[in-house]
């Protein structure tokens, strides 16, 4: 520890501390400007400077450490004087276009000028223009107008992890540009516009649009990934035309180009404005008497059984919450279910039943503090940005060690220190060979393990049976890779394991997951202050859909039949609690006669699920058909009633993140039209269906859910961790991988589009317009197939068309594309049991 005095105030603080962050330890105030909390110090502008008595000269307060005895002051006439003329310097060469610049009213230099008193300009010299990059996709740079603070590369650099921008020329040539002038290579995340202290990058979607106290802003949680970012909404007239992030958020300000960008689906012409019955424009009192009439005489002619709904994780915890209650107390149907049932909801039974686990066992903040991440089968720049930038800072930060397993080439290889490199199917076997490693290297938590496992001799003995070998045949990773990765995760007093979409959707979850979670047992990542289990979901309210009871086996708060009384009790009606049928028994019941009515709330099954083209010829016999969403998907063209409803910027509800964050979000906009709320669409229905006439707001609705599942309510963290008895391990499965067809065509996401949502804003689309094929150059050459050409890929379920990306990313004979496009909807090539599946491959 370091002792020292500011401003006459003794401290004591931690070696390594600088004089600016010993300050804001007493709760003195020094002015900066090129200083930005969140990545490392540069002191270019030198405006923190402060006297330490015996030096002759002002020190940079940012990145000057604190030294044992010293004296620091940071308010005198000379610091006054120095500021002032450190700012009038800076604005030398900075131009004087304040009435056009976007940063108007929101400039940090601007506030520095009138807070440091530089209000006259005693400095001149020659204005040489640089190039202005309008060239960029939705971020533009003036060059003229920075102040070389560098905070823009700092946060592109050290918290994103990319390299699209950086310091560039020396002396008076010096800018910030891309090396050498060549395209933008970039996430366009906009976090570099975030944290621009002047208007040198500026938002192009939002350029001209208004002056920031114009705007309306109003604090949210981001639509889109599980990470629950936290948000605002700058609206003016009606629309949003802004996103930002405070840097004091839990986020620290960081977005990626769907947080940030992503809200022009919000203002998309293509919005639906007014209800339709059978194709044709309605009003809502015949659009609710036709769907009211509708579910009733299939109900009295076939039974509740013949009612089936799908929700979403789109929408609100309480909107999901009235959703289930409309199936099950207005209905009488416990046919429910979502895309939970893909890879989400089954990847939670496992954890459930395993280890009394909803979602991840800590806050995703726990991940910066590791000593070493497992990302197993998770591309997190696609499917979480929030969490791969925690990620990024638990390894450039704190110096975690990495581990990724993936069968492509992610961004996050470039920071790991091992790749494993695994083929379709293998999971189980690399989770096994990683997990006996960890023991027989001997660098498992002994400790924790004595504690907490009850039958760790019968998990080695079932290990016994696993032969690396045959493991690195099955996975093409070799031995010494597996154990190298072992160590690396062995040892450490905290690990973070993380895991998404290529485990969860691969097949054989309930296995897989239950081996992962025995490897996390064994390292000792759980229960502990850093590190943690975490399981991750594209979409924002995954968790909180299943909480609140969208599934055909739980009530809310994943109460079973033995809770129906309390619910009857306070609904006031019969409830139905028998387990009902999932997704797929449901498909299977439309097709069978047995299911005529099907309700739709926020999805769109036909371009979003697998087996799309069985699926819209199931929709197609359907009896009745209800679509409830904000666009004109593939299944509101089905519609015999569509309801146009609300998207997140647009109500007030809760969303709850995948570590039981459960955030409130405000609402910001009305809904285009005659567009509704989801809550109130579900409220007027419910009300028609049983004649009840109890009105509803999201506070309300809340507030009867909080009654009901013991710990829920906006604002609050819900418990996790492990349970407090000892856990026991699961027995190890088979870890067979079966034979590789010559071509698997993997479908996932990637980072610049969020389900298929974000193809409904024209921002992201300026970035990612369409579907590809991700191909290796070998395979590429074997097919005689250049870049940009098309391919044509099949299976017996049909074909899709997509122009070829040659890329080193994948694995020769494996095929990548992206599953958010109707254009070329590789969702139809999948079964239901995978999110891969074997391929033809030819020349479009």
């Amino acid at each position: 520890m370091v002792s020292l005095t500011i401003d006459g105030k003794d401290i004591t603080v931690a070696k390594g501390t600088t004089i600016l962050e010993a300050a804001e330890l007493l709760g003195i105030t020094i002015p900066t400007l090129c200083w930005l909390k969140k990545v490392s110090p540069t002191g270019a502008c030198r405006v923190c400077a402060v006297e330490v008595e015996g030096v002759d000269r002002p020190m940079t307060a940012c990145n000057t450490p604190v030294k044992d005895g010293i004296a620091v002051t940071t308010q005198s006439e000379k610091l006054s004087r120095v500021r002032q003329k450190l700012v009038e310097l800076l604005l030398v060469n900075h131009p004087l276009d304040c009435p056009v610049c976007d940063a108007g009213g929101e400039c940090d230099l601007q506030n520095s000028c009138y807070g440091l008193g530089a209000s006259k300009q005693e400095y001149g010299a020659v204005l040489e223009r640089r190039r202005i990059r309008y060239d960029w996709p939705l971020i533009e740079s003036d060059p003229n107008r920075c102040i070389l603070c560098e905070k823009c590369v700092k946060v592109d650099h050290e918290v994103v992890g990319c390299d699209a921008i950086a310091v560039v020329n020396r002396g008076e040539a010096t800018v910030i540009d891309t090396v050498d002038g060549k395209p933008l290579d970039c996430e366009f995340c906009g976090n570099c516009v975030g944290a621009c202290p002047t208007g040198t990058l500026i938002s192009k979607p939002f350029k001209f649009r208004g002056r920031p106290w114009a705007f309306t802003v109003t604090r949210s949680v981001c639509a889109f990934c599980a990470a629950g970012c936290q948000v605002e909404y700058h609206t003016r007239n009606g629309r949003v035309e802004r996103v930002t992030s405070d840097d004091g958020n839990y986020n620290s300000g960081n977005l990626c180009i769907n947080g940030r960008f992503g809200y022009g689906y919000v203002n998309s012409a293509d919005r639906l404005t007014a209800p339709m019955v059978r194709g044709a424009g309605s009003d809502w009192n015949t659009a609710m008497g036709a769907a009211v009439t509708g579910l009733k005489e299939i109900v009295e002619k076939h039974g509740t059984g013949a009612v089936a709904g799908i929700g979403s994780p789109r929408v609100t915890n309480e909107e999901n919450y009235l959703f289930q209650k409309l199936f099950r107390a207005g209905i009488g149907s416990t046919n429910i279910d979502s895309e939970a049932r893909l890879g989400f909801a089954r990847a939670q039974d496992a954890l459930r039943g395993m280890l009394g686990l909803s979602g991840a066992s800590a806050t995703i903040d726990a991940i910066d503090r590791a000593g070493a991440v497992l990302v197993f089968g998770c591309d997190l720049n696609a499917e979480a940005t929030g969490i791969e930038y925690r990620v990024i800072k638990a390894v450039t930060k704190n110096d975690a060690k990495l581990v990724l397993a993936n069968m492509r080439g992610v961004k996050l290889k470039k920071f790991a220190n091992s790749h494993l490199a695994y083929r379709p199917g293998s999971e189980l076997a690399v989770i096994a060979a990683l997990t006996k490693l960890v023991l027989e290297e001997g660098v498992e938590d002994a400790d924790f393990i004595a504690k907490r496992v009850t039958n760790i001799a019968e998990l080695k003995a079932s290990l016994a049976t696993v032969s690396l070998a045959e493991a690195a045949a099955a996975s093409g990773v070799s031995e010494a890779e597996l154990r190298s990765a072992a160590r690396l995760l062995g040892g450490k007093k905290s690990v973070a394991v993380i895991f998404g979409a290529d485990l969860m959707r691969s097949g054989a979850t309930d296995e897989k997951v239950k081996a992962l979670a025995n490897l996390s047992l064994v390292l000792g990542a759980l229960g502990k202050d850093a590190g943690g289990l975490f399981p991750v979901y594209e979409k924002t309210n995954i968790r909180g859909l299943l909480d609140m009871g969208v599934a055909p086996g739980h009530l809310p708060g994943y109460q079973g039949r033995a809770a129906a009384a309390l619910f009857e009790k306070a609904w006031g009606r019969p409830v139905a609690a028998e387990p009902g049928k999932d997704l797929w028994q449901i498909i299977e019941g439309i097709e069978q006669g047995s299911i005529k009515a099907l309700y739709l709330l926020g999805c769109d099954p036909i371009s979003s699920f697998p087996e799309g083209g069985r699926i819209r010829a199931a929709l197609e016999k359907l009896d009745l058909l209800i679509v409830q969403d904000p666009f004109p998907g593939e299944a509101a063209k089905l519609a015999h009633v569509l309801f146009p409803s609300s998207v997140a910027a647009e109500k007030s509800g809760t969303f709850t993140t995948i570590d039981g964050r459960v955030q409130p979000l405000a609402k910001a906009a009305n809904p285009p039209g005659d567009a509704r709320e989801d809550w109130d669409i579900l409220t007027e229905l419910y009300n028609r269906l049983t004649g009840a006439g109890r009105p509803a707001t999201p506070a309300a609705i809340m507030a009867e859910i909080a009654s009901l599942v013991p710990g829920y309510g906006a604002g609050v963290t819900l418990p996790a961790g492990l349970p407090a008895g000892p856990v026991t391990l699961a027995a190890v499965g088979s870890t067979a991988a079966g034979s590789q067809p010559p071509y698997t065509l993997l479908a996932g996401a990637i980072l610049y589009h969020s389900g298929s949502t974000t193809t409904w804003s024209a921002h992201n689309l300026e970035v990612a317009p369409e579907g590809y094929v991700e191909i290796h150059p070998s395979d590429a050459a074997k097919l005689g197939v250049s870049d940009g050409a098309s391919l044509k890929l099949g299976t017996a379920g049909g074909s899709v068309t997509g122009k070829a990306r040659l890329s080193a990313r994948v694995q020769p004979g494996l095929l990548f594309a992206p599953y958010h496009f109707r254009s070329m909807n590789v969702n139809a090539l999948l079964s239901r049991g995978a999110n891969w599946t074997g391929v033809s491959v030819e020349k479009g």
